[in-house]
């Protein structure tokens, strides 16, 4: 185990040549570096944030959602059935044709009603409109909150208007309060999503997301113990400027002011894909990459996280383009744009970003 500790905190690993622990153990009176232990903090302040989300969504979301009459849908519940039950938690929870005719002569039921039965039982499970625009709401408070902090910090900051700035008299470089509380709130917010994810709402990109915060936790953990807090803020920000244009745009849909839905989620999108496809590559990894040190495991969990930027723009901009060929977004001529000239946009958009996120990760 000693063996095994030693070489993960092996400075050749972590630290720049000629730089040891020792050297960040005994700072000089009034000075403070980051320190692994620190992060430990983030654990309980997790669970602190996660009941101020229960109790967020409860006294603060859930009126909010009555005042604009989001109401708890009574979905109809499948006839208790044990053979159905255990055929939809071990085996299938949409059964094929082939499936269907069996359950109908083994339970000597009509093949309709046991589709019927199937289609109860998968709404069941999903949730109402009124909790997940209690969980947006939450997470769009929490976004919009950090980001402004974040950005207000930054603002002050040598290094957010010159990036060699994050590496001057590295890795000297002391723990104020400010980039302290900034960090950890971000890292417990992180770990109460992946605490909580297991028992939020279902979602098709589930693994992406795991990942995404699995990969952050890291970055985050990884930045604060080699004291990059100064970069680290700057991609802490760059992720969290769109974060709440999505929550807010989702609140909107389950609101039912589609039009306010549809201009959120095209502001939501253009940002995205400039923050994500052309800021973080060509401002993070250069800096990371050109401006610093040799630092492999950072640089390629970045990677990672440009990887994913990459996917989730795809993703994107097929459901805009799917919602603009439906004519479901902005569909008054008074007020929004001709629905061609927006399709060409976004288009356009979406593929000059990830032209030139892509050619700048193939450069690096």
């Amino acid at each position: 185990m000693a063996a095994l500790s030693a070489w993960f905190w092996n400075e050749r690993f972590w630290l720049p040549h000629n730089v040891t622990w020792a050297d960040l153990a005994d700072p000089a009176p009034g000075v403070e570096y980051p320190k692994a232990g620190h992060l430990l903090s983030a654990l309980p302040l997790a669970l602190g944030i996660f009941a101020v989300r229960i109790f967020f969504e409860r006294y603060i979301a859930g009126p909010c959602a009555s005042i604009l009459q989001i109401q708890m849908e009574l979905s109809r519940r499948a006839q208790p059935n044990a053979v159905l039950e255990k055929v939809f938690t071990s085996i299938t929870k949409s059964p094929d044709s082939k499936h269907l005719e069996g359950l109908s002569k083994q339970l000597d039921w009509d093949v309709r009603k046991v589709q019927r039965w199937f289609r109860h039982r998968r709404n069941q499970d999903k949730p109402s409109t009124r909790t997940k625009f209690c969980e947006s709401m939450w997470r769009f408070t929490f976004y919009l909150c950090i980001f402004i902090y974040g950005i207000r910090f930054l603002w002050q900051s040598l290094w957010m208007w010159d990036t060699r700035q994050c590496w001057y008299n590295y890795p000297y470089q002391v723990l104020t309060s400010g980039l302290y509380y900034y960090y950890i709130t971000e890292l417990a917010f992180y770990w109460s999503l992946m605490f909580s994810q297991f028992t939020d709402i279902k979602r098709k990109d589930f693994l992406i997301m795991f990942v995404h915060h699995l990969a952050t936790v890291s970055l985050i953990s990884f930045s604060y113990v080699n004291n990059m807090l100064r970069v680290g803020s700057l991609v802490m920000c760059i992720h969290d400027s769109s974060d709440f244009l999505l929550e807010a745009a989702k609140l909107a849909n389950y609101a039912r002011y589609q039009r306010l839905c549809d201009f959120l989620f095209v502001v939501f999108s253009m940002i995205f894909f400039g923050t994500r496809l052309i800021i973080f590559p060509f401002w993070i990894l250069n800096t990371t990459l050109f401006e610093s040190w040799e630092i492999i495991l950072f640089n390629f969990l970045l990677l990672v996280l440009q990887v994913l930027h990459m996917l989730w723009s795809y993703l994107i901009a097929r459901i805009a383009f799917k919602a603009i060929m439906r004519g479901k977004v902005c569909t008054n001529p008074p007020f929004c744009p001709d629905r061609n000239l927006l399709l060409l946009l976004l288009n356009s958009l979406a593929l000059g970003s990830f032209t030139l996120s892509l050619s700048q990760s193939l450069r690096l």
